[in-house]
């Protein structure tokens, strides 16, 4: 089932979710990279960054959101912006790049952990891999939505609507470890105060339940939305700060080593 993203709706908590790109490319010890691509890179604010630290490169921002690219390419300047899906980009090969970032895209791909392989091979030696991915799945934010979406009358319409997952730091350290990377792994929980009117509606209506939400036929979305609205209110009350959303984040940076001088003769 095909949803599509909305870029101004994605960033109403741009500081929130920039945070774990930030902590995430900090770990990324190239100096001197020619080519970084970003997998999944959103309307571009993130990758902007990638470029501002490494301005002698050519960095490359890929999505699969139309809605995204054209909001990329309009606000952010000094980066290739291009429309591809990042399994598409993979099986077409191409040249090897020196820092690989996927940032918050690859939950949203079924058995991602079958393309950790690929992903390394298309980092030169040397280069590097660093992905950051929700761990989250197990609080309301998510199981809410999905005790919603699976009754009556709104289960036939989201079965198939796109659910994210992921895995936990030490899977991901296990499989680029074997494949021969020096592997940094991290997991972090942040506690997001969010202001506003049901902010963890909002939140989650930019991103994980926006499938769902779009699954719905236009006469049964408003109820969905009132009743996961009022379910979420109630999983989250305010405090003294505010609304308060724990959110942990999976991250794992890989340096591929470069041949030795010995086995390079």
């Amino acid at each position: 089932m095909v949803h599509t993203w909305d870029p101004q709706r994605y960033l109403t908590y741009a500081d929130e979710r920039g945070r774990p790109f930030v902590e995430l490319v900090a770990r990324v010890g190239a100096e001197a990279p020619r080519t970084v691509v970003d997998l999944g890179c959103g309307p571009g604010n993130l990758t902007a960054l990638l470029a501002a630290r490494w301005p002698g490169a050519r960095v490359v921002g890929l999505d699969s959101s139309r809605e995204m690219v054209e909001a990329a390419r309009r606000d952010v300047a000094g980066v290739d912006f291009e429309q591809a899906d990042l399994r598409e980009w993979l099986d077409t090969g191409g040249e090897a790049v020196d820092v690989l970032v996927s940032n918050a895209t690859l939950q949203w791909v079924p058995g991602h952990l079958d393309l950790l392989p690929t992903l390394l091979d298309r980092v030169r030696p040397g280069g590097w891999l660093a992905v950051q991915v929700p761990g989250n799945f197990d609080q309301p934010s998510h199981t809410l939505r999905t005790e919603l979406a699976a009754e009556a009358p709104y289960a036939e319409h989201t079965r198939d609507a796109a659910v994210p997952s992921s895995h936990d730091p030490a899977t991901y350290l296990d499989a680029l470890a074997r494949l021969g990377a020096q592997v940094d792994a991290w997991e972090t929980t942040y506690l997001h105060v969010l202001t506003g009117e049901d902010p963890v509606f909002t939140w989650v209506s930019a991103t994980g339940a926006r499938p769902t939400l779009q699954a719905l036929p236009d006469d049964l979305r408003p109820g969905f939305e009132d009743e996961l609205r009022r379910r979420l209110r109630e999983a989250y009350p305010p405090g003294p700060a505010g609304v308060v959303l724990p959110f942990r984040r999976v991250f794992v940076v890989a340096h591929k080593p470069a041949p030795s001088s010995e086995a390079a003769r």
